[in-house]
């Protein structure tokens, strides 16, 4: 049968999703303790494939296995397998037409930032953190600029693998609590370094080094260089992708509610 999987992690100690030689990968983590659990090899695909230092709260894996157990067995006996910062939110039952990244009508995504004068210690890690106040409204006029569907070539990383620059911007919302900021985002599918690097663009807007419109320029460009430096990974968290609703998955897990 085919079982999907939802995993939340702990970036930090991580060289990102994808398997290494080294090991020291999530990919690597959690395939290590499915076949510990099993006793057979078991290979993910993901629905989204994170840097080094970005959290997930629900990466969707998919896998097939001839192993009949209960679904909650294969939440608690692979999460005894697993290192602390790493767990299995839930287990379901799909059909083998479903594929956690094909299948996937968008992901989100959510970058916490901490503006403080002074750095970051119990959210170390965790949080993004910038030194300078910041602008609620600019930022948000900046960001609508870049909904809908565009070619985002300014703010995609040299080493990315997609296809296609073209990708489909649904919906950034930005919100503070306190010292706090939380930014949104969800889109058809994401670029490598795709946040990060519009994070950096917003943030030059929020600190008034650049004006709303700046990230037309950008946008029309299509040149890495006219873009902002690449921010942190450390606030990038992977909120996972939406499904149609005949799939039967849920849209969140309980870890959703540590976010500020």
């Amino acid at each position: 049968m085919r079982l999907a999987l939802a995993v939340s992690y702990n970036g930090q100690a991580y060289q990102g999703w994808q398997s290494q030689l080294s090991g020291q990968t999530v990919q690597d983590q959690l395939e290590t303790a499915l076949g510990k659990f099993s006793a057979h090899k078991v290979s993910t695909l993901c629905a989204g494939r994170t840097d080094a230092g970005v959290h997930a709260l629900m990466q969707i894996v998919h896998f097939d296995t001839e192993l009949d157990r209960p679904l909650s067995s294969w939440v608690r006996g692979t999460n005894a397998f697993l290192p602390r910062d790493i767990a299995v939110e839930w287990a379901h039952a799909v059909t083998p037409e479903f594929h956690c990244r094909a299948s996937a009508l968008s992901r989100r995504y959510a970058y916490i930032l901490l503006a403080s004068p002074v750095r970051p210690s119990v959210d170390n890690g965790r949080v993004g953190w910038m030194f300078y106040p910041l602008q609620i409204e600019p930022m948000r006029a900046a960001s609508t600029l870049l909904l809908g569907e565009h070619d985002f070539t300014s703010f995609r990383a040299s080493a990315c693998q997609a296809l296609s620059p073209v990708k489909t911007l649904t919906r950034i919302d930005i919100s503070q609590r306190g010292a706090y900021w939380r930014f949104e985002f969800e889109a058809n599918a994401f670029l490598h370094h795709m946040i990060r690097n519009i994070m950096g663009c917003l943030l030059a807007v929020g600190q008034g080094k650049k004006q709303p419109t700046w990230l037309r320029e950008v946008l029309l460009a299509r040149n890495r260089d006219a873009a902002a430096p690449t921010f942190s990974p450390d606030g990038l968290y992977f909120l996972g992708p939406r499904y149609a609703p005949h799939w039967g998955l849920p849209e969140r897990t309980p870890a959703f509610d540590g976010l500020p």
